[in-house]
Formats: structure tokens, C-alpha cells, sequence
């Protein structure tokens, strides 16, 4: 057996020996499970959660492009089926030779964000689980050029969620549109911008509170809020890993890597103009 082989395996002994807490079927909480999607569960009444957010994206059209979102988020259940989330985030950004950016180095505040989200059905008592969730933000720096800006953005989230089979097997789907309001600051370049899409995702539980599984995301990007004019469109597929690492405490990894995509009037294979070629998020969140 070769070297690479033996740690492979003696790293996959260690991940499924890992402590986790033991979490019976109506323990599963889907409100985290995913990585870019989110599930339809929303909490208990009086939960309380506290949340970092850990966001790459990287390589665009030539260069180097790197950047980072670190977002710190209070979350908390008010009400029997809402969630409310309060959120705040700083951004890094290494930026050179990238077709159509300035090259830059920085790391700054961006802005806040809330999110609420209603649940129209719970999956323990109907079919199937759906939630509606409307996040809001308003940023001064610009996720991707880094750019100073004064922006508004929302993204409005519709999620359907089913446990296939009991206490191991869960999927969703989720459909998106996310317009913004954009305006450059130092110039009276002000532009508006959509992007809708569709993504769907299976969660495996391998062992009481490990999670493993992937998501699948198609986005379209337009020009004006009103899907005005198509630019471009990009094909996200990946592994997410779930871990409660206690009674109080979770993690969820995922990576996803432009599988196919083309920008508005190009033969290319990908669409490097309007979406990166990786894009990875880490989450740790706890309660209080």
C-alpha cells in the first residue's frame, strides 16, 4: 500500500472517531445542514444562536483574485415558525492582472445585513418542509471589485425540504433571486443588477450528528433588477460536511467548483466574468 494511501485512510479513522454528540431523528436540524442553500427548519421558540461565517471565492477571468467574507451573525427565534438574524461582515480582497478590475489589497468593514424567515411548513407534520426567507444588506465596499460603494441588496429564498429516508437521508431545494442597487462612490456610476437560481441538495447522516453530502447550483446573472438583459450563467457543484460537535456547538464545510458556465456572447466553457471558479464557506455557530 502506498504512503498517500495509509494517511488517506488513517485520516478517514480519525474524522469517523471523532466525539459528536448522539442525536436522535427528531434532533436533526436542518436550518444549518447546507452550505450555500439553507434548510427549513428554523429553531425552537426562545433559541438563541451565535454564528461565523467564513466565505472564499476564488479565480476570475485571468490574474489572481482572492476574497474573503468574514461575517459575525446573532440569531434568535421569537415566535413559533420565525427566525430573525442580525449580521455584520468584514472583507478582504487580493486582486492581480484580473481582465476588467483595478488590482487591489484590503481589508475592510463591509456592512450589516438581517434576515428573517418564515416557515410555511414543517417537515415533522406535513409532506414536506418550506420556508421563505428575505435577507437584506447594505455594504460599502463591493464583494467583487472592492470597490468603495454605497449599495442595497436583498436575496429572496424559497426552500422545500424532505426527509427521504428517516433519520439518514434529507433533501432540499432551493430557488433564489437576489437584486442590487449599486452605486460607486467618487463617480456618479450608479448600475442595478439580479441574479436568480436553483440549487438542490442531499445530506447523508454516515453516524449520529456527521453529515456528509453535496449541493448543485445554477445561477443566471442579468443586468437590471427586472432580468433586463441576460450576461451570463454558471453551473456550482460540491461536497458540504455537517459535524454537531456537541449539544451547543456545529460546523458545516463545503466547496463547490464551477463545473460548466458561459458568459453573454462568448464560446468559453466557463463564466469567469460574472462568477468565480471556486467558492468555499465555513460555519461555526453555537447556542446561548
Amino acid at each position: 500500500m502506498s504512503f498517500r494511501a495509509t494517511m488517506l485512510r488513517a485520516a478517514a479513522a480519525c474524522f469517523l472517531t471523532l466525539p459528536v454528540a448522539v442525536a436522535r431523528a427528531e434532533d436533526i436540524d436542518t436550518e444549518h445542514l447546507f452550505g450555500f442553500m439553507i434548510g427549513t427548519d428554523i429553531g425552537h421558540v426562545g433559541e438563541r444562536e451565535f454564528q461565523t461565517e467564513t466565505t472564499g471565492r476564488f479565480s476570475r477571468n485571468g490574474g489572481r483574485y482572492h476574497s474573503v467574507t468574514q461575517e459575525f451573525e446573532l440569531e434568535f427565534v421569537p415566535a413559533r415558525d420565525i427566525r430573525v438574524e442580525l449580521g455584520g461582515a468584514f472583507v478582504a480582497h487580493q486582486i492581480s492582472g484580473v481582465t476588467g478590475l483595478d488590482d487591489r489589497r484590503q481589508l475592510a468593514w463591509q456592512g450589516l445585513s438581517l434576515d428573517v424567515r418564515y416557515r410555511f411548513l414543517n417537515r415533522e407534520t406535513a409532506p414536506f418542509g418550506m420556508t421563505f426567507a428575505v435577507e437584506g444588506h447594505t455594504d460599502r465596499v463591493d464583494e467583487t471589485t472592492a470597490g468603495r460603494i454605497r449599495n442595497f441588496g436583498t436575496e429572496f429564498t424559497l426552500a422545500f425540504e424532505r426527509e427521504w429516508v428517516p433519520n439518514f437521508l434529507i433533501a432540499a431545494l432551493n430557488f433564489t433571486y437576489e437584486p442590487e442597487w449599486t452605486r460607486f462612490l467618487g463617480s456618479r456610476v450608479a448600475e442595478q443588477e439580479a441574479t436568480v437560481g436553483a440549487a438542490v441538495g442531499v445530506m447523508a447522516q454516515i453516524r449520529p450528528g456527521v453529515f456528509l453530502g453535496g449541493e448543485a447550483r445554477y445561477l443566471r446573472h442579468y443586468e437590471g433588477v427586472g432580468l433586463n438583459e441576460f450576461e451570463g450563467h454558471a453551473l456550482f457543484i460540491g461536497p458540504v460536511a455537517y459535524l454537531q460537535l456537541s449539544e451547543s456547538s456545529r460546523l458545516t464545510a463545503t466547496w463547490s467548483v464551477q463545473a460548466w458556465g458561459r458568459p453573454a456572447g462568448s464560446a468559453a466553457a466557463l463564466d469567469l466574468v460574472n462568477f468565480e471558479r471556486h467558492q468555499a464557506r465555513l460555519v461555526f455557530g453555537m447556542n446561548f
